[in-house]
């Protein structure tokens, strides 16, 4: 079981910058792979990024390549989600979430919990 509790949303400019942390609890974060969703106002949820059990491998979606980066610290039990170059359109509620597996994954269907989701807001 893991519990998943995210953190650093906020509303920031456009250019801006903001960093989100998810912090877990239970014994099987570091043997996870660890993603970000995020849903906008009438939207589904869609993946942004995902990295391996031990950091080796990340894959981000096109949009947010260049921009964002996803990293963890298996000792905090804490994934990192660094937003640079912000624009409106990132502008969701996005959700942390850990696979049974360890393998970066894309699918939604492979990530068994889930966070509560923190708001980011980018004004233009």
């Amino acid at each position: 079981q893991v519990q998943l509790v995210e953190s650093g949303g906020g509303l920031v400019q456009t250019g801006g910058s903001l960093r989100l942390s998810c912090a877990a609890s239970g014994r099987t974060f570091s043997t996870s792979a660890m993603a970000w969703f995020r849903q906008a106002p009438g939207k589904e949820r869609r993946f942004v990024a995902t990295i391996s059990w031990r950091g080796a491998n990340t894959v981000y979606v096109d949009s947010v390549k260049g921009r964002f980066t996803i990293s963890r610290d298996n000792a905090r039990n804490t994934v990192y989600l660094q937003m640079n170059s912000l624009k409106p359109e990132d502008t969701a509620v996005y959700y942390c979430a850990a696979s049974r597996g360890r393998f970066a994954t894309t699918t939604y269907n492979d990530y068994d919990y889930w966070g509560q989701g923190t708001q980011v807001t980018v004004s233009s």
